[in-house]
């Protein structure tokens, strides 16, 4: 949720956030006139009830036939009172309304337009030359079935289009993966966390996805609750109304789950093997920050995603999101897309987000704040960040980056202690 105090005050950067998104921008003012009328409505119940509460005093000390007029003035002042506050009620729920859909204030670098508009921000490693080398490279998903790495069509029999096994060394490949990332984050100062796949409705929008709308989240209606679609979700509502110590630093967990998304807008596309599926897992960094460091921590976050894409020898550009396409939450997002040597394009990977305080705001999470003499003065949201450290995908980007002519897979160096010391992947008899 934006602060609604810093909107009134600044009112034209959220109007150039929102044309930056091309969102709606007079939804600004909307939500300004809304903030007025509950105010105002606010205002009238308020005095009404003190004016009640002097008139109840008269009463008392009335006798008589004084008392009895006075009397009826109160029942029809307290239905006034009654009808005012309702319409205190009704205003603040129209403007919450409000609230609920305004997206989080892009940062001021952040590019402006659609899901086209990004802007590379560099280009990391060399892609293979596969002709030069003397042979047409296989895609990610011939070469799982050379290896018995992967399985759709069993996937597909099991649970639908769009699921899979992972088996064999595939399995082992993601597992070794997952450890590589946990081992890094544990180096960085991470808590491992292993967290709830089904979360409340209010985690859900809390987190800022639309529970309502959103196509790509599937909702388990007799229990209502949702399925999440990434680890942040749960780790943003882990300390939802709570007020939490910044004081010795940021508090980051390194949170690994399942993770569920109808992929509801993608039809006819990445629809051949593991690139866009229904479930996969993913270890997911998510920080706790005071807002001040958010933009560090940020930073911090990419880096570590770079450090595990050249580790395991990929191509890869960094690519600074466009305002429209950072979702409800974000300020400032970034992603590291792979080389895909069949698909001849780069494919994202990973990526971080900075949401400032709009899910702190949502969560009521807060820290408190100390005066100069380092006594308490209050309380503010924190800002949350999140960035990718391993997801199922990366198999693709590895399988084809590193195969061999023969259809064996030559395993990246880094990962070979999470595999037994194994130096390739042979295909199966």
């Amino acid at each position: 949720m934006i602060d609604l105090k810093d909107l009134a005050e600044n009112p034209d950067a959220y109007r150039a956030s929102q044309e930056a998104r091309g969102a709606e921008v007079s939804l600004v003012d909307s939500v300004l006139e809304a903030d007025r009328a509950y105010r105002a409505a606010l205002t009238s119940f308020e005095q009404l009830r003190a004016e009640q509460k002097a008139f109840g005093k008269q009463v008392a000390a009335a006798k008589g036939e004084e008392k009895h007029a006075l009397l009826a003035q109160v029942k029809e002042l307290a239905a006034q009172v009654k009808a005012t506050e309702a319409a205190a009620g009704e205003a603040k729920a129209s403007r919450d309304e409000l609230l609920r859909i305004f997206p989080n204030l892009v940062e001021a670098d952040a590019p402006a337009g659609g899901e086209d508009d990004f802007v590379v921000i560099k280009h990391v490693g060399t892609p293979r030359d596969f002709a030069a080398e003397g042979f047409e490279p296989k895609d990610h998903l011939e070469l799982g079935e050379l290896l018995g790495a992967i399985d759709m069509e069993r996937g597909a029999k099991v649970s639908g289009s769009r699921f899979y096994f992972l088996k064999g060394v595939g399995a082992r490949l993601e597992m070794a993966l997952i450890q590589m990332g946990m081992d890094l984050a544990l180096k960085n100062g991470f808590t491992p966390i292993i967290t709830p796949t089904l979360v409340r409705p209010e985690t859900m929008q809390g987190t800022g996805f639309d529970v309502a709308h959103d196509a790509e989240i599937y909702r388990l209606e007799r229990d209502d609750l949702y399925l999440v679609g990434t680890s942040e979700v749960a780790l943003a509502g882990y300390h939802a109304d709570e007020i939490i110590d910044l004081e010795k630093g940021p508090e980051k967990f390194a949170g690994y789950s399942s993770c569920y998304r109808r992929e509801a807008g993608s039809a006819g596309k990445d629809t051949r093997g593991i690139i866009r599926v229904h479930q996969f897992n993913k270890l997911e960094m998510f920080v706790y920050a005071k807002p001040e460091d958010a933009q560090r921590v940020h930073q911090e976050l990419l880096g570590w995603e770079e450090q595990m894409l050249q580790s395991l020898g990929l191509a890869y550009r960094v690519i600074d999101t466009a305002a429209g396409d950072l979702g409800m939450s974000a300020a400032r997002k970034f992603d590291c897309e792979a080389w895909v040597p069949t698909q001849d394009a780069f494919r994202e990977l990973t990526s971080t987000s900075n949401c400032t305080t709009f899910q702190a705001r949502r969560l009521n999470i807060r820290e408190r704040v100390l005066d100069a003499e380092g006594k308490p003065s209050g309380t503010r949201s924190v800002a949350t960040l999140n960035g990718t450290l391993a997801t199922t995908r990366w198999i693709v980007a590895i399988l084809e980056t590193h195969q061999n002519a023969d259809g064996s897979v030559t395993i990246p160096e880094a990962l070979r202690p999470y595999l037994g010391g194994q130096e390739r992947f042979e295909p199966i008899a």
